[in-house]
Order: C-alpha cells, then structure tokens, then sequence
C-alpha cells in the first residue's frame, strides 16, 4: 500500500509539502489522563495566538488555506478548511470533545502547530491512497452519514480503491475509514503550504510521531512528501 500524491496537485500547489506517519500495532483504545490536558494546554496557547476570531481569515496560515481552496473551486467561507473551522472553535472559547487517542493527539499538533491534519483507518482502506482531484462521480459518505455525498468534479480529495476518504483535503473525513477506537494500522497527515515552512513541518511531523509512539505504543514512522517524493510505501 502508497500514499502518492498525483502530479495534477503539484500543477495547482506546487509548494505543497505533506507529512505522513505510519502507525503499526497501536492501542487506540484507552485515552490516558494525560491527553485532555495536553488538548486544555494547547487549546490556551491558541487562543493567545488568535485574540480576534472574527478576523481568523486574515490569519497568514488561514489566509493561506482560504486561497488554496478558492484555487480548487471550493467556497472557504461555505467550507472552511479544517484549520479555520477548528482554529475557530477553539479561539471563540469552544472546546475539543475527546474522541480517540490518536484524534486527540492530532488535534494538539493541528492546534499547537497551526497546521491541518487528519487520518485514516489503514484496514479499512482498499489499495494505495492517493490525493488528487477528483472526476466527480467517487462514492463518499461522511462519518455521521449514510448520504453519499459525492465531491465536485475538480475538487482535491483522498481516495483509495472503493471511493473518497477525505474530501476538500482535510475538510470532511469518511465514515469508512475513520479513526476508531478499534483502529490498530493508520495513517496520519499533516498538510502544508506557505507560510509554513518545512522545517515547520517537520516539528509538528516529529511532535506527532513521539505523542503517538508514547500514548498508542506500536511501531511509528514518518517522512514528507513533496513534488521531488510524491509517494511513500506505508507497507514494512
């Protein structure tokens, strides 16, 4: 099983940059006592950053973000990315709700980091995982839903052999193949674009790779794509 990213993605983003990190053997089960304080902290430190949520957009990351989803078609201000939405939450006082290990944890990284991110259940996926755009007519039905909902044609999506896993990048993840506490193989994706540098990336890729190796335990490891490495084997 890969992770690549198609060469239309790179035609539209060239500077996109998208770290992985490959769980093996993890235990998702059990949320240790210390995670809640880990989103709490991350959570403050947030909302010392962003003092003004209503002007989010104007935030050089969100800003960033908003702009490569108008590159693609997509509304920002109908359909957020998934930083804006929860950068939002958080800075006008809203709380995370616990989810699973490796929810939270990744969310600490997204928060703390302002990056997006996102996973997916690898035995519930179906061949490689591919971030493309999309024809218009893959299957994708939301976590909550039982609706098909199928992206725009155009529209920059994950997807795997039986249909999207994750529509408008980060944006909207499936009910399929989801993170749960039954998850023991995943896939966790941290995206980028400037401003945020690489070496930004890679602090928030090696802060996720330890939270997840300390809490879930198995066998973790991690790399960055770009357009010189546009895939990655998630099989060992």
């Amino acid at each position: 099983m890969q992770l690549r990213i198609d060469s239309g993605i790179f035609a539209k983003f060239p500077e996109l940059i998208v770290g992985i990190v490959v769980c093996k053997g993890v235990k998702n089960s059990d949320t240790s006592p210390d995670i809640p304080g880990l989103l709490r902290q991350a959570e403050k430190v947030l909302r010392t950053r962003i003092t003004d949520p209503e002007g989010l957009k104007e935030y050089p990351v969100v800003a960033a973000w908003q702009e490569v989803h108008r590159a693609f078609g997509s509304n920002p201000n109908k359909f957020p990315s998934s930083i804006h939405a929860l950068s939002k939450r958080v800075a006008k006082g809203g709380e995370l709700p616990l989810i699973n290990p490796l929810v939270d944890l990744y969310n600490v990284v997204s928060l703390k980091h302002m990056v997006p991110v996102g996973g997916e259940d690898l035995d519930q996926c179906r061949g490689n995982i591919v971030l493309t755009l999309a024809d218009g007519t893959e299957p994708f039905t939301p976590i909550g839903s039982d609706v098909n909902e199928p992206p725009e044609k155009g529209e920059v999506i994950y997807r795997d052999d039986e249909g999207v896993i994750c529509r408008k990048f980060n944006w909207r993840e499936a009910k399929r193949t989801c993170l749960t506490e039954k998850t023991i193989n995943a896939v966790l994706v941290i995206e980028a674009v400037p401003p945020t540098s690489r070496a930004e990336l890679e602090a928030a890729l090696g802060e996720l790779r330890e939270l997840v190796t300390r809490f879930c335990g198995g066998t973790v490891k991690s790399t960055i794509l770009d357009k010189i490495k546009p895939e990655e084997s998630m099989s060992w």
